[in-house]
């Protein structure tokens, strides 16, 4: 499938979100009608009958395949700055949906103010379920274009995912915790942090862990010394110029993800600083960038690949479960592990 751009929704183009509105049931209910699957009463089947014909509404694909046992369609929505958690997360979602026997697409949708109307012609093919990564999953806008829909939706990676859909995330805050509290034990005192897209929940939470550490190891919280990073490469490495041009420098930067801390060592070495004996450097995500670079970065492992496949297999679960006419269906949020993951990056600071 070709990729969706910002095309706006041809405002005369029923949804079955309209046809719940006219008909004053749910989207769910209307599902149902269209399917020929579930108990609905007549009366309330004559309305949205009734709807259908005074909108002019199509069924799409997607609500006809929950009905006829066809294959299962999942669609990866993404649009992620850092390729190297973009493909760790594709690689786990692959993998699944293979082990599964369901089709997996890969679709792009840019936040460009045309979310709902890339959103909308989505779910005009076949589509079973959608699983968002981040920053998708904290998108305000792409949440409230999924959610009138009642397609099977699994937010991965963010930390306020809707009551309706499913999700898989980690404990953000207490690991960026144990990383400053590890960072604090080698003996820094001097601990930068380099933040990501304020947009991500994770973003936040990784903040509020660090400060919550500073304050545990009797630091006092320097705002100077927080520097505004975007998740990409060269967001990290506008940071961490900021941070080592202060009079009083860092003696440990800890970035929010692995891009943005190999910026940082990237800038330590332009400077002629040593990492770690001059400046440690520790990331975030253990994607594969954090063995490519010179030297190994200590960093919080985030199982991005364990946790698509997790994604994945939710989703199938209550697809099938749907299908099954299952009315045990519920909205499980996963808590998903965590690991500190020290390579050649960090030592204690200079005497």
């Amino acid at each position: 499938m070709k990729q969706i751009r910002g095309s706006r929704r041809q405002h005369n183009v029923p949804t079955i979100t309209d046809v719940a509105a006219h008909a004053g049931v749910s989207p769910m209910t209307v599902s149902r009608v269209v399917n020929g699957k579930g108990s609905v009463r007549p009366a309330t089947r004559a309305s949205v009958e009734s709807a259908i014909a005074a909108l002019g509404y199509a069924p799409n694909a997607a609500a006809r395949a929950l009905a006829g046992g066809e294959e299962i369609r999942i669609c990866l929505l993404h649009t992620n700055p850092s390729l190297t958690y973009f493909s760790d997360f594709l690689v786990g979602g692959l993998d699944q949906a293979s082990r599964s026997n369901v089709q997996l697409v890969i679709e792009k949708c840019e936040e460009d103010g045309h979310e709902a109307a890339t959103i909308e012609r989505l779910l005009q093919g076949r589509i079973d379920g959608i699983a968002l990564p981040p920053p998708l999953s904290d998108s305000p806008v792409v949440l409230a274009a999924l959610e009138g829909h009642g397609i099977p939706v699994v937010a991965v990676a963010t930390g306020r995912a809707p009551d309706w859909a499913l999700s898989v995330s980690i404990d953000d805050r207490r690991a960026a915790y144990d990383m400053t509290r590890h960072l604090g034990a080698l003996g820094h005192k001097r601990i930068g942090f380099i933040t990501g897209d304020p947009k991500q929940t994770a973003s936040g939470e990784r903040l509020a862990g660090y400060r919550a550490a500073l304050s545990d190891l009797g630091l006092a919280f320097a705002p100077e010394l927080v520097g505004q990073g975007l998740f990409t490469y060269r967001s990290g490495l506008d940071a961490a110029e900021r941070l080592l041009d202060l009079a009083e420098r860092p003696t440990a930067i800890f970035a929010s993800n692995d891009d943005m801390a190999a910026a940082a060592v990237a800038i330590a070495h332009r400077r002629g600083l040593d990492v770690p004996t001059d400046l440690t450097v520790c990331g975030f995500d253990d994607t594969v960038l954090a063995t490519t670079i010179w030297p190994e970065l200590t960093t919080i492992r985030q199982p991005v690949t364990e946790m698509s496949r997790t994604a994945i297999e939710l989703l199938v679960r209550e697809i099938r479960m749907r299908n099954a006419n299952d009315s045990s269906v519920d909205h499980p949020h996963v808590l998903a592990d965590y690991a500190l993951i020290r390579r050649e990056s960090d030592a204690p600071p200079k005497s």
